[in-house]
């Protein structure tokens, strides 16, 4: 079935007519001979769209209109009438009828145009809600709120940014620590949580298709352009416009997104039609947009209209008092994702979590303890666990520590009685810091490898060298 549609309607012949048109297509369908009658069923016999009558014997099709607006406000209807009339037909529409049919010509092709034309924007609409609630119970379920001084700083500042539901914010900081949450709660704070967030990673797409994804296109503007297409900004109408990585964005479309937050209008890629929308412009970094804009790879302009709020969300490493309620939340929720019974993490497992330096921050912790509940049994999370799983990664310890050998020998002037492994203490080294190359870069080799100031061949190699995996891991925020 299609959908379910009530006919209020004193006339038998409608009553009968209609019905089996409808029916023929799908549609199931209810009738009703008066306004009470019709008030009554839908009562009983929620319906998808009511075809309502202006004239009954009880009641008028606008006192019905009324009262099913009162009760049901997101209810669909749409006027039927015998005969024209041009003043009932505005009043109508001003009370929230969809559209006004008149019964005296031949109506079943326009009928089922408006049906389909109805019930597809009501599907749409039902789906958009599903899917922000999901985005919303997801947010929920993700986000620990951490008690850490550092992150009651964070906190403070979200709650009071969210109170202007213009004003544009930047969220720094290091690859995984959690800035698309902090996005999503300063949405869901606001007075825009009821409208759309949608968000673009800026370094994901390529840059030559980043400026269709903003801003949508006209038909033809380019070659596989065959129809026009909405854009971000105008999709996030009402809500919010996440730019994740913005740092990736080229200079060209910088200056179109400057011009929008002075704005709020644009062009779609080959329309000539200005656009105006209400978006607040929520983006995030883990690059130093500062350098960047006196290195010229970053307008400066649109740096100081991007940061009205700074927010920086600092490392796992710099607060760790939150590891371990993260860590617990972590396991509550792999617990039940894959029906596992673990109760508790044991005190030499929390040593572990405590003195590890999380260089992937939050989405590290993360990963972990996913692993480790999907592949692990029992009802607590101990030291062999961890050992196992993390023992191998804290190159930035071992480097310290090689770091120091290095320096007592240059400093002795000499190579110690018992030997010096140069070879491995110049690897541990030079391991720690790719990976901090990569945290900075948000696992982006290219922009590793001009960190390193290296081939990206050469930077693959040394990748493969010392074990990291060769693709970039996807980012939370």
């Amino acid at each position: 079935m299609k959908a379910t549609v009530l006919v209020i309607d004193d006339d038998e012949t409608i009553r009968h007519f209609l019905p089996r048109e409808l029916k023929a297509e799908g549609y199931q369908v209810l009738t009703a001979d008066s306004g009470k009658a019709g008030l009554q069923l839908l009562e009983k016999e929620p319906a998808d769209l009511v075809l309502l009558d202006i004239r009954l014997p009880d009641l008028t099709g606008i006192q019905v209109l009324e009262r099913i607006r009162a009760q049901w406000p997101d209810q669909i209807v749409v006027m039927l009438t015998g005969e024209p009339d041009h003043e009932t037909a505005v009043q109508a529409m001003r009370l929230g009828a969809r559209d006004y049919l008149t019964k005296g010509k031949p109506i079943r092709e326009e009928l089922l145009l408006v049906l389909d034309r109805e019930l597809s924007a009501q599907r749409l609409g039902r789906e958009v809600q599903h899917h922000r609630e999901q985005k919303s119970q997801k947010f929920s379920r993700d986000f620990v709120r951490g008690q850490s001084t550092s992150m009651q700083q964070v906190y403070t500042v979200v709650e009071q940014v969210a109170q202007s539901d213009s004003t544009s914010v930047l969220i720094e900081g290091e690859s995984g620590t959690g800035k698309e949450l902090i996005a999503h709660w300063i949405h869901e704070l606001s007075a825009r949580r009821d409208k759309p967030m949608l968000e673009v990673n800026c370094a994901a797409i390529p840059r030559e298709l980043l400026e269709s994804e903003l801003f949508g296109h006209e038909k033809g503007a380019f070659t596989d352009a065959r129809q026009q297409k909405q854009g971000l900004l105008e999709l996030a109408n009402g809500g919010t416009l996440f730019l994740d990585e913005v740092g990736e964005m080229s200079l060209t479309i910088q200056v179109k997104v400057l011009r929008v937050l002075e704005r709020m209008t644009f062009k779609r890629v080959g329309g000539t039609k200005d656009i105006t929308v209400s978006v607040r412009v929520i983006s995030a970094t883990n690059q130093n947009l500062e350098t960047m804009v006196r290195e010229q790879r970053f307008r400066e302009d649109l740096f100081y209209r991007l940061k009205v709020v700074p927010i920086r969300v600092p490392p796992l490493r710099e607060r760790r008092e939150d590891i371990l309620p993260l860590a617990r939340h972590f396991l509550a929720q792999f617990n039940r994702l894959f029906g596992k019974s673990f109760s508790m993490i044991d005190s030499g497992a929390e040593q572990i979590l405590l003195s590890y330096p999380w260089p992937g921050n939050i989405r590290e912790l993360r990963n972990l303890f996913e692993r480790i509940v999907l592949l692990s049994q029992g009802d607590r999370i101990v030291m062999q666990h961890l050992t196992a799983a993390i023992a191998p990664a804290p190159t930035s310890v071992r480097a310290d520590s090689s770091l120091s050998t290095l320096r007592s020998v240059l400093e002795a002037g000499q190579i110690p009685e018992g030997g010096f492994d140069l070879e491995g203490t110049l690897g541990r080294i030079e391991r720690d810091i790719i990976q901090r190359a990569l945290d900075r870069s948000g696992g982006n080799q290219s922009r590793t490898a001009n960190l390193l100031q290296m081939k990206r061949d050469k930077l693959r190699y040394r990748m493969k060298l010392y074990g990291f995996q060769d693709t970039p891991a996807a980012d939370v925020g």
